[in-house]
């Protein structure tokens, strides 16, 4: 078998029969023809992998039958090899898709690495992929067992993410289980952090903690905030950290990103929690204190996020920065998203545009209820790429393109992430008790300690008491509570969604990421 089918087309053929000897002996099949036309008629009828083409020819040119091969094979890849350097040819070959470009004369190898660039390139960066993780992977274990503080668990949890992503080029089954093992001993250990820490972050009097939600504004936004030039905050609903790193290189291509971090989302990692948190600059517990009307507990009746725009005027009045000219605009359904991109130009007249844009919460929970959904979403690979394309084709990515040009700074943020739950826990409490699978609070809990994060006293956790004796429990890791009625039914129906409102990497270490036009 060779190693690929090359089709090599030049008018002076002849003169290069010691590179298509060179080629063969290098195990490659070399087919050979002195014009577009006689390669046209083979391109038809012969499985090619990669053509390599003389642009200047009698009959027709390069360019013309690069053209034509792409209307026959759109993907097959063409490398143009011409004696023209001029930058109008370059930018023609370029924007027809070329694989790659050689000047001539060329030599043998010349060749050879183009054509292993074009048909190894997949198998060299696995290769290259595998063994890079297996010499990080020393230095992440040794960094899970070092006792990471916060700053060092969001660089553990960043690493751990660009090694999940690198992974999607090896074809190496045994080093992605390697990984995922990886990454669930880290999320073990990250939930002892939590329990061991999280009580004196969220303390009033606490001097050390990392930037949470309720104190994102005022760290991450503010600063950027000044007259003149308009401020976008743009809080997309439940982004995972890879999430965003799927969608990175699409909001690359129109803005400059200057500071790309992470925060820590408050506990629930559930949006009526962490978005009013981000909203007020205040823990859920104060909330309830300075807003008694607006706040809604989980069982009671009403929208739980319909006062953020209240709970942000108090934060600006706190802060003494109510002289700051925002707008604060939601969108949560198509109607609402193609009014942003009609009137995008109007986010340019305010110091600060607030935009919640409700999307990929959406599709995590229409996941867990629709079968399509669960077969296009079935895990985190995946999940990234459903969310890459929603982004590329949303309303949300049109109406940035329109401000683009403009000079803006942009903060994109999120409330929390999600998690994908494997492993179902049993928890026993009365009619009160919240249907959230990732955390719940009531009274009379039973459950496993072992399995949760429990705040008898809601107020260590900075949450209100919603009814006397009510505690909170947080589930640990993948998994997700469930009762004992009909217990096998729901732990097999919820099993391998994605879930939000406990303890893990990917619900409390969310993206903040700073960027400016180009």
């Amino acid at each position: 078998m060779p190693l690929a089918k090359i089709l090599w087309v030049d008018d002076e053929i002849e003169s290069l029969q010691s590179q298509k000897l060179f080629l063969e002996n290098k195990g490659y099949e070399v087919f050979t023809f002195t014009n577009g036309f006689d390669a046209l008629d083979f391109v038809k009828d012969n499985p090619v992998d990669v053509v390599l083409l003389d642009e200047t020819m009698p009959g027709i040119t390069g360019l013309e039958t690069l053209a034509k091969i792409k209307e026959i094979h759109q993907q097959l890849p063409v490398v143009l090899i011409t004696k023209n350097e001029t930058e109008n040819l370059m930018d023609d070959a370029i924007g027809s898709q070329i694989s790659d470009y050689l000047i001539k004369p060329v030599n043998p190898n010349q060749v050879l690495l183009s054509l292993k660039k074009i048909i190894d390139n997949k198998r060299l960066v696995a290769e290259k992929t595998t063994s890079a993780y297996q010499e990080q992977f020393r230095n992440l274990f040794m960094a899970l067992n070092s006792n990471p503080d916060y700053n060092e668990w969001m660089e553990i949890y960043r690493k751990l993410t660009y090694w999940e992503l690198e992974m999607e080029k090896s074809d190496s089954p045994e080093m992605q289980e390697v990984h995922q093992s990886q990454k669930s001993e880290a999320n073990t250990e990250f939930f002892k952090f939590i329990s061991r820490n999280y009580a004196s972050w969220v303390d009033p009097k606490s001097a050390d903690s990392p930037i949470m939600s309720h104190t994102l504004f005022r760290f991450k936004v503010l600063p950027h905030v000044e007259k003149g030039t308009p401020t976008i905050w743009l809080v997309i609903d439940n982004l995972r950290y890879d999430q965003w790193k799927a969608i990175q290189p699409v909001f690359a291509e129109s803005f400059r990103i200057h500071e790309e971090s992470t925060f820590y989302s408050i506990l629930p990692t559930a949006t009526q929690y962490c978005r009013n948190a981000m909203f007020a600059g205040l823990m859920p517990v104060d909330i309830e204190k300075n807003f008694p009307v607006q706040w809604k507990n989980d069982e009671e009746e009403g929208g739980k996020n319909l006062f953020e725009e209240d709970f942000f005027k108090g934060q600006l009045k706190r802060l003494k920065r109510d002289d700051i000219r925002y707008s604060y605009n939601k969108i949560v359904n198509n109607q609402d998203a193609h009014k942003l991109v009609e009137q995008a130009h109007n986010l340019l007249n305010h110091d600060l545009s607030i935009i919640v844009y409700n999307f990929v919460d959406m599709l995590s929970h229409a996941r867990t209820e629709m079968e399509v959904l669960k077969e296009l979403a079935s895990d985190e690979v995946s999940y990234r790429s459903l969310t890459a394309s929603w982004f590329v084709h949303s309303p949300l990515y049109q109406a940035l393109r329109k401000i683009a040009d403009k000079k803006i700074n942009l903060i994109l943020a999120t409330d929390h992430g999600s998690v994908r739950v494997k492993t179902p826990y049993k928890v026993v409490g009365d009619k009160q008790t919240t249907t959230n699978l990732r955390y719940k609070h009531g009274r009379n809990l039973n459950y496993e300690p072992k399995d949760v994060l429990a705040f008898k006293d809601p107020r260590q956790a900075g949450l209100p008491v919603p009814t006397v004796n009510s505690s909170f429990i947080f589930a640990k890791e993948d998994g997700f509570l469930c009762y004992p009625n009909n217990y096998n039914y729901y732990a097999n129906y919820y099993r391998n969604t994605f879930q939000h409102g406990g303890v893990s990497l990917e619900e409390m270490i969310v993206p903040v990421v700073r960027m400016t036009n180009k």
